[in-house]
């Protein structure tokens, strides 16, 4: 599976907004809801300046607006941001240089959920961090 990440993220999948016929998590029915791809994710995430940091929310609400959409998925949001977070992560340790794979530790909180999840771990999320604000 690990070398799978790039795969995913590099896959093209086409943009696609529905519009929901019942609720789902913190979104209304009748709301229009972006299906978030590990490329809308890996585009995003490249562009937050170094030094900075932004959480899921936010990253949800940019997104939505970005596109078009009221909301963006909670789901595909979590999941595009592990394949791309995986994805560098695989590219740094083949050899990459820093500056040359997505930046993943401004999207993903050390403290949170997901970075149990990351082969990477809480200490290289915070390394990171404190890295670039030195």
């Amino acid at each position: 599976m690990p070398s799978d990440w790039i795969t995913r993220r590099d896959c093209d999948k086409p943009l696609q907004i529905k519009t929901l016929e019942k609720s789902f998590s913190d979104i209304p029915a009748g709301a229009t809801m972006l299906v978030v791809t590990p490329k809308l994710m890996d585009k995003f995430i490249r562009q937050i300046p170094s030094g900075e940091t932004v959480e899921q929310p936010a990253i949800r609400k940019a997104l939505a607006g970005k596109y078009g959409a009221q909301y963006a998925c909670p789901v595909t949001t979590g999941i595009a941001l592990r394949v791309v977070s995986e994805a560098a992560y695989l590219e740094l340790l083949n050899g990459s240089e820093e500056s040359d794979v997505t930046p993943f530790w401004r999207a993903v909180a050390p403290d949170g959920t997901l970075s149990l999840k990351l082969a990477c771990g809480r200490s290289f999320l915070e390394m990171m961090r404190t890295k670039e604000r030195a």
